[in-house]
């Protein structure tokens, strides 16, 4: 391994990479750099992990013309909005540029080979997210993970976040504090301007939990919160459940909990559901299966143009949302299955079920064996929505390699100020 100088040095910095970070090169190897920007000269020190090599922002030498001034107090420590200090047009071309290179570099597909949407830009870049993910940061202030560690950084008040959750996390803080050496994370959700809160706990829900709870409901005027305790049910503080409607399908109600996935960005969702549905292009005829479900973000205005659908979702919380919501929206064609998707849909190949479309939106680790379920179900057209890019590129390989063809990519600004980015993609036998 190649001795590192034991001094700070300084690189210019080229590019952004998949994660984020900032690239360099020194002596013909990789840097990677988070808090840099293409363009900026910076002094870092260097440092291996693992086999990479990673360099440690000490100073901003010179700006690159696409650094500006952060709006938030803690954006230099804070891993919540790592690209506040990058404009939102250079983000912009990053995120598309990052998808398209990691479907060429790891999917080995070249992007001549499918046609390439422009960027679907979020009718917000700031004050836009309904959900968040916060950790005790000491007995009595909820914070973020730090940038690129598990250090904890102490927020008040977030403006990343929509209005009514904003100022939550300086409030909620110290009326949680009974929970705070039990809760594993707290998790803020809002629809327009109510909210709720749910506590993931490393152990059983207590009176003392049960108790603080209740309070900071009360004493804030939240909907409601939802106990979540390591093994066991769910306790119910109040009406967690915040009714929406369905994108694309405003008579169809839909129910958000702040213990089960809804996407961050309510309005750029819209954009995401609306391409989706046309990739997937639904004709009155076609039996739709979906995978990773959810409460039926996608599902309601799929079902408007086909004949069926059926949704497979592992999430119990995620399935009784969306069951209700076919209910009160009188919505006779859809099912929805609880279940993990690859023995959902061994199962149904074991029954000799057909589909003719598939929309899929995995988790972050992707939806490893897709390729195999949707030769073995004769699905003609897969619709596959990703959030990393990586995870995008294994799969669109898999497809491929079983006769797939790539037809369209449209990338999707669901996060700004951050690197993270979605992606829809079809793909057609």
């Amino acid at each position: 391994m190649l001795p590192l100088p034991e001094h700070s040095i300084e690189l210019t910095i080229e590019r952004l990479g998949q994660l984020g970070e900032g690239v360099a090169s020194w002596q013909g190897r990789t840097v990677f750099i988070p808090g840099a920007f293409p363009g900026d000269t910076v002094r870092v020190h260097l440092e291996h992990q693992g086999r990479v090599l990673r360099g440690l922002l000490r100073q901003v030498v010179e700006a690159g013309p696409a650094r500006r001034p952060a709006r938030c107090p803690v954006a230099g420590e804070c891993g919540g909005c790592d690209w506040l200090e990058l404009d939102e047009a250079a983000q912009r071309t990053a995120k598309q540029e990052i998808v398209l290179s990691t479907l060429e570099h790891l999917g080995h597909l070249s992007r001549e080979s499918f046609t390439v949407r422009p960027l679907l830009v979020a009718p917000r870049d700031w004050g836009y997210r309904r959900r968040a993910v916060l950790h005790f940061a000491g007995k009595s202030a909820l914070g973020y993970f730090g940038r690129r560690s598990h250090e904890r950084i102490p927020v008040a008040e977030c403006g990343a976040l929509t209005p009514v959750l904003a100022a939550l996390p300086g409030k909620l803080a110290p009326l949680l504090k009974p929970l705070a050496k039990d809760a594993e994370e707290v998790l803020l959700l809002a629809e327009g301007d109510a909210a709720a809160f749910a506590v993931n706990l490393t152990g059983p829900v207590t009176a003392r939990h049960l108790e603080a709870t209740e309070g900071a409901v009360r004493a804030l005027r939240l909907e409601g919160a939802v106990l979540v305790p390591k093994e066991g049910s769910p306790r119910v503080v109040g009406r967690p459940s915040l009714r929406s409607f369905s994108p694309l399908r405003p008579e169809v109600p839909m129910f958000l909990r702040p213990d089960a996935f809804a996407q961050a960005h309510a309005e750029a969702n819209v954009g995401l559901v609306a391409s989706a549905v046309q990739e997937l292009a639904a004709r009155e005829g076609d039996h739709v299966l979906e995978l990773y479900s959810g409460n039926g973000n996608f599902t309601f205005p799929v079902a408007g143009c086909a004949a069926s659908v059926l949704g497979v979702e592992t999430s119990p919380v995620g399935v009784e949302a969306a069951q209700r919501s076919a209910r009160e929206g009188g919505v006779g064609n859809v099912r929805f299955v609880q279940g993990d998707a690859r023995k959902v849909c061994d199962g149904l190949v074991s029954e000799g079920r057909r589909f003719d479309l598939c929309l899929a939106d995995p988790p972050r680790t992707g939806a490893a064996g897709i390729a195999g379920w949707m030769t073995a179900l004769g699905v003609r057209r897969v619709v596959y929505v990703a959030c990393d890019p990586a995870s995008l590129a294994r799969d669109a390989a898999g497809l491929v390699a079983a006769g797939y063809r790539p037809v369209a990519l449209q990338v999707v600004d669901m996060f700004p100020q951050t690197h993270h980015v979605e992606a829809v993609m079809s793909f057609e036998r």
